[in-house]
């Protein structure tokens, strides 16, 4: 690893900038300062990203919550809810915000009237129009064409319903369909108990078919503010009346209830879920139960403003704002809890243990280590404590850490080792106790070192037997879910680099100096996939795919996808942020580094139009990114790409492309560029528009851009309020940094280590509408400087 010089390390230095074109175009501070909103929850819609592509939910959640009570439209999509359709199928308890593949849905309640003849939900399906929906953070409605309104809310473990029947109906029905779900499921019992009360509980799992080995078991208590007139039970097609159980056959099992007219038209639910047990559902249901249902709404209402003014914004468009605000929101919906209110869990040994806090649950590393594990340690420190530690007992309870686990289970999705950056980005903010600390770096040792037995639940670094002795991974190309980071070995030998080069300055904090000397080594293993033969676009060297020997492996056109995981070697270059002057050395030097990221920007559009560049130029489509040389600003190798500019000597470029970006994200239901993937894309948003994101995971370092609002303001939990200004701040023009002021001085650098952030008091950005050369030569340091 090279040293990158002592302007890298410099500490806030109490000076002048200096800056090329600091006025033009920029308001000043005269003009009437904007306000922040009175409740930002009025801002949010929950519609955004409810398509296809973006595969959010509009329903009802808390955040972090266990439960995400939503309308289903389809079954076995991506999205289970297309806005796209007018037709619901029901209300399922479970869901994952933009995931791209078809999962969770479990638990399904729909209201009907009159006789209940079929238990296939196209045949009880009921119309409906978005005009007579409403949606907002913690609640949705919906009035179905047939006169039904249904009504939905969240607490942190359990689903609030109300439903109103239209006046004239000879029988009112709730059916609960507890044996199908959006996606793999293989049990499920459900049982009337006594005269107001649902239990059971649906298996599901093989979530995109990766290994087909996990499972998991949601469990549900449902009570009823009245009493069944009647009720039944089907089992796949087989309805029988009067029958208090049934267990899953084929397709289905279900139970319908039946009230009587005479008695009102609304009924009421209180439904429980727990993954320990139906006895874990009911505690959570009558430790969570709410007064009312509107008590219900209310206070997850109050929930969802204390969290969105946890990082408020000031100024913009009204678009901009509900942008913005919703983005928060969709990054705050996980990890969920997965602990019952006694703190008992399911482990990945599928045993119950007791937590001695919250237990989490639904990690999607591979996307959220880049971007939203750092809103949340910037916004609940304690809460991101607790995830890690979750993730500890998942070592614990299991012998490996996971990759991608879906509730108690183990997908083995995506490739790489995001768990290790994603747990040094909490080290390294001062988060964990010694003990933990110390806990995680041996699970995070052995990840890196070591390999499961074949067919174990885990697959961990599957690479590993030749990444550890060669320095990449060998290309195979064989069955069995052993293989496949080497099906990947391009892009899974740079995410292995990344994760270890972060891992050695955990090893150093914690004093284990072999070891750190070890993972350092290994920060620069990306250079052993470069090809200086190769050409294209008119520049010389990429990253390739080698086989165990060294020799090249398959096609080496970086314009091709190859084995790199949803990406190609264009896209997937730059992941190497831990050390940009080893990466751009490669490439011939910071200018010519500068001129290949202006080629995959199509940086001349950028500058005269940048919307044309994002919609014509870059990759566009939610799962285009194969066989292209852009920018793929829809999937998450990419996401750190626009601030690879702050190493090159022009962090002004990076302001730019981050307007381009912005125009990709809307307030409506197709405003989101590619699957949100629990809350990864919707924080590469809220920082991009704040101004301040770290490019390089493990380092605990923010890199600041020109801010898209003239205010904004983060509240830490149990921290101080941080301010950025940024007077004259548009989303819609191209702005550029010109000078950054502190309360502790003048900013010569271009980023702030976490600890600078929390304690900046305000940070004050001038803007120009011309390029700059603040924070030219300034950039982050290399992540494990100085430890090799």
């Amino acid at each position: 690893m090279r040293t990158l010089g002592r302007a890298f390390t410099t500490a806030l230095i109490i000076t002048t900038v200096a800056a090329a074109s600091v006025t033009s175009g920029v308001a000043n501070a005269g003009q009437r300062s904007p306000r922040f909103a009175a409740d930002p929850t009025a801002l949010v819609d929950t519609s955004i990203g409810n398509n296809g592509d973006g595969t959010t939910f509009p329903g009802a959640a808390a955040p972090f919550g266990m439960v995400q009570l939503s309308p289903d439209t389809q079954l076995n999509k991506y999205a289970s809810y297309d806005y796209a359709q007018d037709t619901i199928l029901g209300f399922s308890h479970t869901h994952l915000s933009g995931v791209g593949c078809q999962t969770m849905g479990n638990i399904r309640f729909m209201p009907t009237t009159g006789a209940v003849t079929s238990s296939d939900p196209a045949r009880y399906a009921a119309k409906f129009s978005h005009a007579n929906e409403t949606r907002a953070p913690g609640y949705y409605g919906v009035t179905f064409d047939n006169g039904i309104r249904t009504e939905l809310s969240a607490t942190r473990r359990t689903g609030q319903h109300r439903y109103t029947f239209p006046g004239g109906s000879d029988a009112e029905n709730i059916l609960i369909e507890a044996g199908q779900s959006n996606g793999s499921t293989y049990a499920g019992d459900i049982e009337v108990v006594g005269d107001d009360t649902v239990e059971g509980w649906v298996q599901g799992g093989n979530f995109c078919g990766e290994t087909g080995k996990e499972r998991y078991r949601v469990f549900f208590s449902a009570r009823f503010d009245r009493t069944f007139s009647a009720f039944g039970t089907w089992n796949d097609d087989t309805l029988t009346a009067g029958r208090r159980t049934a267990t899953r056959g084929t397709e289905r099992a279900g139970a319908w209830l039946t009230f009587d007219p005479a008695d009102g038209d609304r009924v009421g639910a209180s439904v429980g879920l727990s993954y320990t047990s139906v006895d874990g559902a009911r505690l959570n249901r009558k430790a969570e139960q709410p007064q009312s249902f509107d008590t219900a709404r209310l206070g997850t209402h109050d929930a969802w403003r204390d969290e969105l003014n946890r990082m408020r914004v000031a100024g913009g468009s009204t678009a901009d704002q509900r942008t913005y605000y919703t983005a928060l929101y969709h990054s705050l919906l996980h990890p969920s809890i997965g602990s019952d209110v006694d703190n008992r869990y399911r482990g990945f040994d599928d045993r119950v243990h007791r937590a001695d806090g919250t237990y989490y649950q639904m990690f999607s590393l591979w996307d959220t280590y880049r971007s939203q594990n750092q809103l949340v340690a910037l916004l609940h420190p304690d809460q991101a404590a607790d995830m890690a530690k979750s993730l500890l007992r998942v070592y614990q309870d299991g012998g490996w850490l996971p990759r991608w686990g879906l509730g108690n289970s183990e997908t083995n999705v995506m490739s790489g080792d995001p768990v290790t950056p994603w747990i040094v980005d909490v080290y390294r903010r001062g988060l964990l106790d010694d003990r933990t600390s110390r806990q995680l770096f041996a699970a995070l040792w052995k990840n890196a070192n070591d390999v499961p037995a074949d067919q174990s639940v885990f697959r961990g670094r599957d690479g590993n037997p030749t990444y550890v002795a060669n320095g990449w991974v060998g290309y195979q190309n064989l069955p069995g879910y052993r293989y496949g980071d080497s099906r990947q070995a391009g892009s899974a030998t740079l995410e292995y680099a990344l994760g270890d080069c972060a891992l050695a300055t955990m090893a150093a904090g914690l004093g284990y100096r072999d070891r750190a000397a070890t993972l350092a080594s290994r920060c620069d293993n990306f250079t052993g996939l470069w090809d200086s033969s190769v050409t294209s676009q008119g520049f010389t060297g990429f990253p390739v795919t080698r086989n165990a020997d060294g020799t090249v492996a398959g096609d080496t056109d970086p314009t091709q996808s190859g084995a790199f995981h949803e990406g190609t070697a264009w896209q997937y270059q730059w992941l190497a942020q831990q050390d940009p002057e080893t990466l751009y050395g490669l490439m011939g030097g910071a200018a010519a580094a500068e001129r290949r990221l202006d080629t995959f920007f199509d940086l001349p559009t950028v500058l005269t139009d940048p919307a044309k560049a994002a919609s014509d130029s870059w990759v566009t489509g939610a799962y285009d990114y194969h066989n292209n040389f852009a920018f793929n600003p829809n999937n998450e190798p990419d996401f750190h790409a626009p601030w690879m500019y702050t190493w090159t000597g022009a962090p002004w470029k990076t302001s730019a492309v981050l307007r381009a970006m912005r125009t990709l994200f809307t307030d409506d239901a197709y405003g989101m560029p590619g699957n949100d993937d629990l809350g990864a894309t919707s924080s590469l948003l809220v920082f991009a528009m704040a101004g301040v994101f770290e490019a390089q995971p493990g380092s605990a370092t923010y890199i600041v851009t020109a801010p898209m609002f003239e205010k904004v303001e983060i509240r830490p939990e149990h921290g101080r309020r941080i301010r950025i200004e940024a007077p004259g701040a548009d989303a819609s023009a191209l702005q550029y940094v010109s000078a950054v002021h502190t309360d502790r001085g003048t900013a010569r650098r271009s980023w702030l280590s976490h600890q600078e952030l929390l304690r900046s008091g305000t940070i004050r950005v001038e803007l120009s509408d011309r390029p700059t050369s603040w924070g030219a030569g300034a950039a982050p340091p290399a992540v494990a400087q100085g430890l090799d």
